[in-house]
């Protein structure tokens, strides 16, 4: 235990070393910018780790919920719980999310101490990172695609849709299966087991939020297509047409 104390503690401390190493690099920029730099780089590390794990190193989450932690399960949660330490505070500082954003972080951070605490369930919990860390590089991109002024192209556009997808598809979808699996396993503790259907829950919240963001957008296009086709519309003068 106390190894994994240190080892989460390391992982805080590398965590701020590397957000103040950004400030100093990027002086020019603001805070935020650095600490969505840190961010991106822990989505897109963590995707990979927490994905090797999960697919090919196991056990398999949908059939081995509540098995004892491997140790690279511990390292990859131990990397994951200092970042959201960091993170957490960093938003309690700065003031940046909303309440729905900050119970996400704090359940995030109790669920990893209890499975780090209990020994077991890293399974289906390191899954669950996968699943949500999968979709926050590209969160992070279209942050960065708005601050300099390139969101609204064809990449903004790809961003988008492969940002919704993943979200609906592994987040939502694939992520009740791993709830499934842990509410209908015996082994997980029932705690954890209410901590999972409690972040279940905060995704389907982001859920809305994302769908309303759809529908905005969507209609944006629309209007935007039906003024366009009303321009280009040929003018009816006495029953006769004219051309523009």
């Amino acid at each position: 235990m106390v190894s994994v104390v240190l080892e989460v503690t390391g992982s805080l401390v590398a965590w701020l070393f590397l957000y103040t190493c950004f400030c100093y690099w990027n002086k020019h920029r603001s805070y935020e910018w650095s600490c969505r730099l840190v961010t991106l780089l822990h989505g897109v590390i963590v995707t990979c780790l927490s994905g090797y794990v999960a697919l090919l190193d196991g056990p398999w989450p949908l059939t081995h919920a509540g098995s004892s932690n491997t140790s690279l399960q511990i390292h990859v949660l131990s990397l994951t719980l200092g970042y959201f330490i960091f993170d957490l505070g960093w938003c309690l500082y700065f003031q940046t999310e909303g309440v729905l954003m900050l119970f996400h972080h704090t359940l995030s951070i109790c669920g990893m101490i209890m499975v780090l605490g209990l020994g077991k369930s890293a399974t289906e919990v390191n899954a669950v990172v996968f699943v949500s860390e999968i979709t926050n590089p590209l969160l992070q991109t279209r942050w960065f695609l708005r601050e300099m002024g390139c969101y609204h192209t064809f990449l903004g556009e790809v961003v988008d849709f492969f940002f919704v997808f993943l979200f609906l598809v592994l987040r939502i979808g694939v992520g009740a299966l791993i709830l499934y699996a842990m509410v209908t396993s015996l082994d997980p503790s029932w705690l954890l087991k209410a901590g999972g259907l409690a972040m279940y829950i905060v995704s389907l919240g982001f859920m809305v939020e994302i769908c309303r963001f759809v529908r905005r957008k969507m209609m944006k296009k629309y209007n935007s297509w039906r003024s366009l086709r009303s321009k280009n519309a040929p003018v009816k003068t006495n029953g006769h047409l004219t051309a523009h």
